[in-house]
């Protein structure tokens, strides 16, 4: 049973915006570290987002900064990443992580993977 499941993916238009989620399914992730990750086609994985458990710290990609926002609601197990003016780069299938490092931006960071959602953000 995979342990995350993302969903909120889609086809979107540049500038716009969408919202993906991040349950945990089958056990709880107290005291995780929660991350998002991407990769796009012929390229690595790549860090977008992270969020402690007491979401009183994130970290963020460059790339991303100042549009998108990571959030965690620990009372329904989710994570969220909220994505703003979305440009035609950011397409690829997204990723939730869970793991014990503080902040990792390392995919060998992060124990526990999600299947992945895919984003499309058309020119």
């Amino acid at each position: 049973q995979v342990p995350l499941v993302e969903s909120g993916g889609g086809l979107v238009q540049a500038g716009g915006s969408l919202r993906l989620s991040c349950a945990a399914s089958g056990r709880t992730f107290s005291g995780y570290v929660m991350g998002w990750f991407r990769q796009a086609p012929g390229k690595e994985r790549e860090f977008v987002a992270a969020i402690r458990w007491t979401a009183s710290s994130t970290s963020y990609a460059d790339s991303v900064k100042g549009r998108f926002t990571i959030s965690r609601d620990n009372a329904k197990n989710t994570v969220y990443l909220q994505m703003n003016s979305l440009k035609p780069e950011d397409t690829a299938v997204y990723y939730c992580a869970a793991g014990i490092s503080a902040l990792g931006a390392r995919p060998y960071e992060y124990k526990y993977w999600g299947q992945g959602t895919q984003v499309t953000v058309s020119s």
